[in-house]
């Protein structure tokens, strides 16, 4: 069987925002069990030159939707990027999600050959959907939603590849 470009999109993006929505609870939980003010853990990076895990959450939920959405030929709705707690954080990820189950998979499906243009720090960049969705979307997604893990992981939450991967 064929994996079209809807089931190699739409339900991964939905699954691991999902992941990231239970990951986000069990930071929430460690800060007010240690004690630790949230804004410490949201506000944190990896390194001082890396984005927050705020913008970390904002970057996976912007790239899923406006990826998904340039693929089905679809105007995303807007999200300002105002979060400054966990509750907002996993807000605006089930907005996300709630977005993506709108998408309908011949929405998407047959978009591999079509032409999406989109700017990538300063350049225009033309790809097929298929290149856009393997060399850009996904890799971008999933290098935020890990990197959200990491800030997680690194200040002491515990997490592991059971609470990243979901249930399988």
């Amino acid at each position: 069987m064929k994996m079209s470009m809807y089931q190699a999109s739409v339900p991964v993006f939905i699954r691991s925002l999902n992941n990231l929505d239970r990951i986000l609870d069990k930071g929430a939980a460690y800060a007010t069990s240690k004690k630790i003010a949230p804004s410490v853990l949201v506000g944190d990076r990896l390194f001082p030159d890396m984005y927050t895990l705020v913008q970390q959450v904002q970057i996976a939920t912007d790239i899923s939707r406006i990826g998904v959405s340039r693929l089905a030929g679809v105007k995303p709705p807007s999200f300002e990027d105002n979060e400054t707690t966990f509750e907002q954080l996993q807000n605006r990820i089930r907005r996300a999600i709630a977005y993506l189950e709108t998408i309908a998979p011949e929405q998407v499906d047959g978009s591999e050959d079509k032409s999406v243009t989109y700017n990538f720090q300063g350049n225009s960049i033309t790809l097929l959907g298929i290149e856009y969705l393997q060399k850009s979307v996904l890799p971008v997604f999933f290098f935020h939603v890990t990197t959200a893990y990491n800030i997680l992981r690194h200040n002491g939450v515990e997490i592991g590849k059971k609470d990243y991967l979901g249930l399988i």
